[in-house]
């Protein structure tokens, strides 16, 4: 209904159509420098789904980061090609692509969050990995990671049925082995990034102020998270961890259309948005500060 203008969203977003890159840019106010950017690919298995499913999850995002102390938040949501019409690297090219527009609308890299769920997590993880060993790339290190229930290992033998989650390990075996197509090995670590053990290379991978990861204590991929969360944790950089007990994949994005109240709908972004404000959010402040002391200097020194 947002989409067909049946309804007005309170922050502006358009559509991003161009032949590298589609999908949605929203941001507080357009005529302005963004101070966070939110770079979101969502999940669907690679076969389904659409940034458009989610734009009310992405409108709240920005809302929160604006409510947050945020001067000009501003968050891209990448479409990219489905499987099985198109496979790897296909998706991998485009969620490249769409990076290289966030930096285009943003003046320092240290500004951009990374994030997805499910599949769309697997995106970033994947990216990330090749930027590093890409050295025309590796500079433009993003600020943070949000890993909303990644699909760390495509296939695995971890990756079983529990009672309580909604998602099959068969059938997302299927859908993993469409994804990777005829031509890739689902043991190369830019298609599976869980099979990547290299910890020099997921240090070189990590954000400048890391990772945060939420997951459900009953969902399928919970047993692969824990082994990527344990195995970044072991090259020393940052890693949050916000393991919701009792709880589903993507719990986050679901309990925004299922919470009973506006408390249960937002308590996964507010927790996103917490870490936002304690890494990049203080980095912001201090340049702000930064710039006003720069203006406040000269005219101390006139007083004198």
């Amino acid at each position: 209904m947002l989409r067909h203008g049946y309804l007005r969203p309170t922050i502006p977003w358009r559509e991003v159509n161009y032949v590298r890159v589609k999908g949605l840019w929203v941001i507080v106010d357009e005529s302005k420098q963004p101070d966070v950017v939110v770079y979101y690919c969502h999940g669907g298995g690679f076969s389904m789904g659409s940034s458009y499913f989610y734009i009310e999850f992405l409108l709240a995002w920005v809302a929160l980061l604006k409510n947050s102390g945020f001067r000009n938040p501003a968050l891209f949501a990448l479409e990219y090609d489905l499987a099985p019409d198109s496979v790897y690297p296909t998706q991998l090219r485009q969620t490249l692509a769409g990076y290289e527009y966030v930096l285009s609308r943003v003046h320092e890299s240290s500004l951009i969050c990374v994030g997805g769920d499910s599949a769309g997590a697997t995106l970033i993880l994947s990216m990330l990995l090749q930027k590093s060993v890409d050295s025309n790339k590796c500079r433009d290190v993003p600020g943070l990671a949000i890993m909303i229930s990644p699909w760390v290992t495509l296939v695995s033998v971890k990756n079983h049925d529990t009672p309580s989650d909604y998602l099959n390990g068969n059938t997302l075996h299927i859908y993993g082995n469409q994804y990777a197509g005829p031509m890739a090995s689902l043991d190369d670590p830019l298609v599976s990034p869980g099979k990547c053990r290299d910890l020099k290379w997921w240090k070189r991978a990590s954000p400048l102020h890391g990772w945060s990861f939420l997951y459900g204590s009953e969902e399928v991929f919970a047993p692969e998270t824990r082994g990527l969360i344990h195995l970044l944790k072991r090259t020393d950089v940052d890693v949050s961890v916000h393991e919701e007990s009792g709880s589903i994949h993507a719990w986050p994005v679901a309990s925004l259309f299922l919470g009973r109240n506006r408390d249960e709908r937002q308590h996964g972004l507010r927790n996103i948005v917490k870490v936002m404000r304690q890494s990049i959010g203080s980095e912001t402040n201090a340049k702000q500060n930064g710039a006003v002391e720069k203006l406040v200097a000269p005219l101390r020194e006139k007083a004198h």
